[in-house]
């Protein structure tokens, strides 16, 4: 039973992309893939998709719950808070990719998205770290950890990305390490909603690999960070949602010395590959721009993805329970 919603997930996304896309195109909404020499422009705001077929796997699983006998180990009352949660990220998101909020605002907003995991007290109160014992935080937790979490989590994952594959690939690399630690450890609601997320992503790599036919927006990276914060409270795994995205960090604090610009993130395109700026990188994509001395977009995204199985299998290693 648990596996419907992420089937039925999955199918839909399938159903809707070449849909979307062409819909997308027909009203203008389009980004130009900048790290291509002749620029082309590509539909823009594939998110919705993402955010639409995990809110149908969300709302199935809690229908297969309510009607279909019941899952055993799972939280309705959760379950609809992180939808709450992740709709609330993914207006932000909509409101950006259509309109351009500023950018102090729009690293703010999602603390609001964390408001429905607060009301429901999602998560325990008590943080484990690696190899020492539980650390409880109190009321710290839902008024001060959950908040920075969704913050923190959304717009990290907003930040790591622009090249073809790598937002839909780095989410379902870190998705499905939380799913194991989640599965492993008994915690079925947070499993749950990573399953629903999933299948979503597996067809968003499909489309969103080079060369791209989709981006998915601020709508589709925002809620990715958005789902992998409420289940990482949901599952009680805090730490280990902290380790899958350490590449995520990385990236925010290269950026965050520089400003976080919204320009001149990619890189310059010549015979074939991409480099660095001679100015020196002002994210972890031109750091690794500029330690292979220039590489093609794939390899730079697979570069990437590496670094984050990497980081993602040390928190398996670490918080699963085989």
């Amino acid at each position: 039973m648990t596996a419907i919603p992420f089937a039925l997930a999955f199918v839909a996304a399938v159903l809707l992309y070449p849909r979307v896309i062409r819909r997308l195109k027909k009203a203008g909404i389009v980004g130009k893939d900048v790290n291509k020499p002749d620029r082309p422009e590509v539909a823009e705001m594939g998110g919705l998709v993402i955010v639409a077929t995990f809110s149908l796997g969300l709302l199935a699983t809690i229908g297969l719950h309510s009607f279909g006998g019941g899952i055993p180990g799972v939280n309705r009352e959760m379950l609809l808070a992180t939808l709450a949660s992740v709709l609330i990220v993914a207006m932000i998101g909509v409101f950006d990719d259509l309109i351009h909020v500023r950018k102090p605002l729009k690293m703010i907003a999602p603390v609001v998205a964390a408001l429905p995991l607060v009301a429901v007290k999602a998560g325990i109160t008590q943080i484990k770290l690696p190899y020492f014992d539980w650390i409880d935080v109190g009321w710290l937790y839902p008024l001060v950890f959950v908040p920075i979490g969704m913050t923190g989590a959304a717009n990290a994952a907003n930040i790591l990305g622009g090249f073809n594959g790598l937002e839909a690939g780095l989410g379902l690399i870190a998705t499905s390490a939380l799913a194991v630690i989640t599965f492993t450890t008994g915690e079925v609601t947070p499993f749950l909603v990573l399953l629903c997320l999933a299948g979503p992503l597996v067809v968003t790599l499909f489309f969103n690999w080079y060369p791209a036919k989709v981006f998915i927006g601020d709508v589709g990276t925002l809620s990715i960070g958005a789902v992998l914060c409420a289940a990482s409270v949901l599952g009680n795994c805090e730490t280990a949602g902290v380790l899958v995205m350490i590449p995520y960090g990385i990236d925010f604090f290269i950026k965050a010395r520089n400003r976080l610009p919204s320009l001149g993130w990619w890189g310059e395109v010549r015979d074939g590959k991409l480099h660095c700026p001679a100015e020196g990188p002002v994210g972890l994509c031109q750091l690794v721009m500029k330690l292979h001395g220039g590489v093609s977009e794939v390899g730079l995204v697979l570069t990437l993805l590496t670094l984050e199985a990497l980081f993602a299998a040390v928190a398996v290693a670490i918080y699963a329970r085989f």
